[in-house]
């Protein structure tokens, strides 16, 4: 009798697991994330300035990236995930914008911060990824970052803020479009049986 209890026990957890992973719906709480964002970057572009250089680059990412990876890990904790998610989120914002502001020679027209956005993405995603069991999960998060901030750029940009101003992360617009695209996919990439 354990046996078969043992068996349907595996079975509906691996189910779950199943499930958990393809299961792309909207976690409505995730949509608070997106107050961290201009939020988290005014107070980078108050102590940095512009991000025309590798300095403010490094140091505004840093900043930023901690805040917004604390919004997120104050929704993640229960998920199992540790406070190295802000410490990685701080570094990869850090890593992510020197090298893709750079690579667009610090432009602000909406392909160059499209790109700038995914090269950020990426590295925040790769450093979050970190954290998380698997390869391919840290993987796919990675590229589904890399997207969703290219997105964030693309949306912001279009929308009519002043990215002349060299901010260090989108605003609102890209932060709202972002976050809601990304609310999708926690569930599947981050269930609630990952530990960190």
């Amino acid at each position: 009798m354990s046996t078969i209890s043992t068996t349907h026990a595996s079975v509906t957890s691996s189910t779950d697991d199943h499930r958990a992973w393809y299961s792309f719906r909207p976690w409505w709480r995730w949509m608070l994330v997106a107050l961290a964002f201009p939020v988290a970057g005014y107070v980078a572009h108050l102590i940095v300035g512009r991000v025309d250089s590798v300095a403010p680059a490094m140091l505004g990412g840093v900043i930023a990236g901690a805040g917004i990876g604390a919004a997120q890990w104050v929704l993640l904790r229960r998920r199992g995930i540790g406070v190295r998610w802000i410490a990685a989120t701080a570094v990869g914002l850090g890593v992510g914008l020197t090298g893709g502001a750079a690579l667009v020679s610090y432009r602000t027209d909406i392909t160059s911060l499209a790109v700038m956005g995914a090269v950020s993405g990426l590295a925040v995603g790769l450093a979050q990824g970190a954290t998380l069991d698997g390869t391919k999960r840290m993987l796919l998060w990675s590229a589904a970052t890399a997207a969703l901030w290219a997105v964030g750029w693309a949306i912001t940009t279009a929308g009519g803020i002043g990215v002349d101003q060299q901010f260090v992360v989108f605003g609102a617009y890209g932060a709202i479009s972002s976050t809601f695209l990304q609310s999708t996919i926690v569930g599947a990439f981050i269930p609630k049986t990952v530990r960190s």
